[in-house]
C-alpha cells in the first residue's frame, strides 16, 4: 500500500479531506489497495474555490509569456518523472504499463507543450475601423474560476485536457478527479506548483460526485463547469448550471461507428477494429464499438477480427508484454458481462470472448476481448455505451445504408470510415454526425486538433486552440477616432445643431 499525505491539493498544500468517509484506491487488476484517504466534503470544495478565486487576480493578469514559461517548465518536469506517472496511472486504473508509458503520459506532455504555445497566441478579429468612425478590436479574457470534473478512464490525460486550456487562458481551476483514480491528478498539481504556477491556480478535490461534485457544480463562485463523463450525469450538470447561468463544457458518451466499405484494405481495417475496440479495455468513449461492414467483406472481416482478438494478451499490468488490462471495477466488469449476456439471450452470436478469464487473472476485473454478430440495430449492445472490450459487427449493402446506420444512435463523438475511394471518404467525413471522423484509422489524436461531440455526446472542445477559446470571454472594445461631439447616429434619438 502506498501511503499518501492526502488526495486533496488546496492552496498549494496536499491534505486529507474532511468528509469523514475513508476511501481506498484499488488496483482493479490485482485487488490490492494502493492508497487510502478521507474524501473531500463540501467544506473542502468551498476552500478550494476560495483559493482559486484568490489566485485569479494575479494569474489572470500574468502575461502570456509568463504563463507559457510555467507550462514549459511543467512539461519538462513531467518528462523527467514520466515513469513515476506511468506507474501510478497503471496501478490505480488497471492499465497495462505499456499503454501508460507510450500513450497516456507522452500524450499529456505533448498537450502541456501545445498549450504553452497557445497561451502566447490568442486569436481574434483584426483591429479595424468597421464603422468608419471607430476602431474596434476583440479582447479574450479569462472566465474566472472553472470547476472541472474528470473521469476515471484516462485520469492524467483528462485532467490535463481540463486544466491546461483553462490556465493557459488565465483562469484558475478546481479539479475533481474520480475518487477511483485520483493519484496522478494530485501529482500533476504538485508538479505544476514546482514549475512555478502559483498556489491556488490549480486545486484538486477528490470526492464523490454526489457530494464533492455537486458542491462544485452549484458553488456560486464557479463561473464555468467542464465535465467529461456519462451523458446522464452531463444532463443533470447542464440543468443545474443553467439555473445559475454558468457556462458549461460537456464531453459525454460515445458509440463510435466503424464503417468498412467493400474496397477497404481488409487487413488494415481488421487490425484497426481490434486496436480501436480494445484500447484501455474498451473504456474509451471514442472506442470502435459498432463495425458496419459491406457484405462482400463481412465474413472475412469477422474471421480476421476473431483471429486477431485471440492474439491479444491479457496479463499482469506491470508486464510490458501485456496488451490489455482489467476493467476499472468488478461492478463495471459485471455490467459489461450482463450486456453481452442480454445480447446472447436476444439471439446474437458471441463469436469470441464473452466471459471473464480464470486462473491468475481471476482476482482482477478482467473481461475477454469480445466479438458479437447477429445483433439487431435497435438492441442495447448497438445503441448503448458498453465501456468494455466489446465489438459488434453488422453487415450492410449500400453506402446509403451504411451512413444511415452509422448515424442511428443518440451519440456523435467519433467515427471512422475505411475505403480506398476518395469520393467515399469525402462523403463519409461529410455525412457522419460526429465530432471526429477518421479515414482508414481509428483513435489517434493530435494536440493541435479539437476533440468533442455532436448530439448526446455533448458540446465544447478539448485540445487545440478551440479549447483555449472555450475558456475565454470575448469582449468587443470600440473606440471613437473622430473626436466629433455630434455623431450621425444621434439623429435617430434627437435632432441637435
Amino acid at each position: 500500500m502506498v501511503s499518501s499525505t492526502g488526495q486533496q491539493f488546496i492552496a498549494g498544500k496536499r491534505r486529507p479531506g474532511t468528509s469523514g468517509t475513508r476511501h481506498s484506491v484499488v488496483n482493479p487488476a490485482t485487488g490490492e489497495v494502493v492508497d487510502s484517504d478521507i474524501l473531500a466534503g463540501p467544506e473542502d470544495v468551498h476552500e478550494a474555490v476560495a483559493s482559486a478565486r484568490a489566485a485569479f487576480h494575479d494569474w489572470s493578469k500574468a502575461t502570456p509569456s509568463e504563463r507559457s514559461l510555467a507550462l514549459i517548465r511543467l512539461a519538462d518536469l513531467l518528462e523527467d518523472r514520466s515513469e513515476e506517472f506511468a506507474r501510478a496511472e497503471s496501478d490505480s486504473g488497471g492499465k497495462p504499463i505499456r499503454l501508460t508509458r507510450e500513450f497516456d503520459v507522452p500524450g499529456t506532455i505533448d498537450n502541456v507543450r501545445f498549450f504553452a504555445g497557445a497561451a502566447r497566441n490568442p486569436e481574434g478579429r483584426a483591429a479595424a475601423e468597421y464603422s468608419g468612425d471607430h476602431t474596434s478590436y476583440v479582447r479574450r479574457e479569462p472566465v474566472g474560476v472553472v470547476g472541472s470534473i474528470a473521469p476515471w478512464n484516462y485520469p492524467l490525460q483528462m485532467a490535463a485536457w481540463k486544466v491546461l486550456p483553462a490556465i493557459a487562458a488565465g483562469n484558475t481551476v478546481v479539479l475533481k478527479p474520480s475518487e477511483l483514480t485520483p493519484l496522478t491528478a494530485v501529482m500533476f498539481a504538485e508538479a505544476a506548483q514546482e514549475a512555478g504556477i502559483p498556489d491556488g491556480v490549480i486545486n484538486v478535490v477528490t470526492g464523490s460526485g454526489t457530494i464533492a461534485g455537486q458542491a462544485l457544480v452549484t458553488h456560486p463562485d464557479i463561473a464555468m463547469v467542464s465535465f467529461t463523463g456519462s451523458t446522464a450525469v452531463g444532463r443533470r450538470i447542464a440543468e443545474q448550471a443553467a439555473g445559475m447561468v454558468k457556462r458549461v463544457h460537456l464531453e459525454l458518451g460515445g458509440k463510435a461507428p466503424f464503417v468498412v466499405f467493400d474496397d477497404a484494405d481488409l487487413d488494415a481495417a481488421s487490425r484497426g477494429a481490434v486496436a480501436g475496440a480494445l484500447i484501455n479495455a474498451g473504456q474509451d468513449c471514442t472506442a470502435a464499438t459498432r463495425a458496419y461492414v459491406q457484405r462482400p467483406l463481412y465474413d472475412a472481416f469477422v474471421q480476421r477480427v476473431a483471429a486477431l482478438m485471440d492474439d491479444v494478451r491479457l496479463g499482469p499490468v506491470d508486464d510490458p508484454a501485456t496488451d490489455m488490462g482489467s476493467l476499472i471495477t468488478f461492478n463495471q466488469r459485471d455490467r459489461v458481462a450482463a450486456m453481452v449476456e442480454a445480447a446472447r439471450a436476444a439471439g446474437a452470436t458471441v463469436v469470441r470472448g464473452g466471459r471473464s478469464p480464470g486462473g491468475t487473472l481471476e482476482r482482477g476485473a478482467y473481461y475477454e476481448p469480445t466479438l458479437i454478430t447477429g445483433a439487431a440495430q435497435n438492441s442495447p449492445v448497438v445503441q448503448q455505451e458498453i465501456f468494455g472490450p466489446v465489438l459488434v459487427c453488422i453487415p450492410f449493402d449500400s453506402d446509403d445504408e451504411a451512413l444511415r446506420l452509422a448515424n442511428d444512435t443518440p451519440y456523435g463523438l467519433a467515427a471512422s470510415a475505411w475505403t480506398r475511394s476518395v469520393l467515399r471518404a469525402g462523403r463519409a467525413s461529410r455525412e457522419i454526425q460526429a465530432g471526429c471522423v477518421w479515414i482508414n484509422d481509428h483513435i489517434p489524436m493530435a494536440s493541435e486538433m479539437p476533440h468533442g461531440g455532436y448530439k448526446a455526446s455533448g458540446f465544447g472542445k478539448d485540445m487545440s486552440a478551440y479549447a483555449f477559446e472555450e475558456y475565454t470571454n470575448i469582449k468587443h472594445v470600440m473606440t471613437d477616432i473622430t473626436g466629433v461631439p455630434r455623431k450621425a447616429w444621434h439623429d435617430v434619438v434627437f435632432t441637435s445643431h
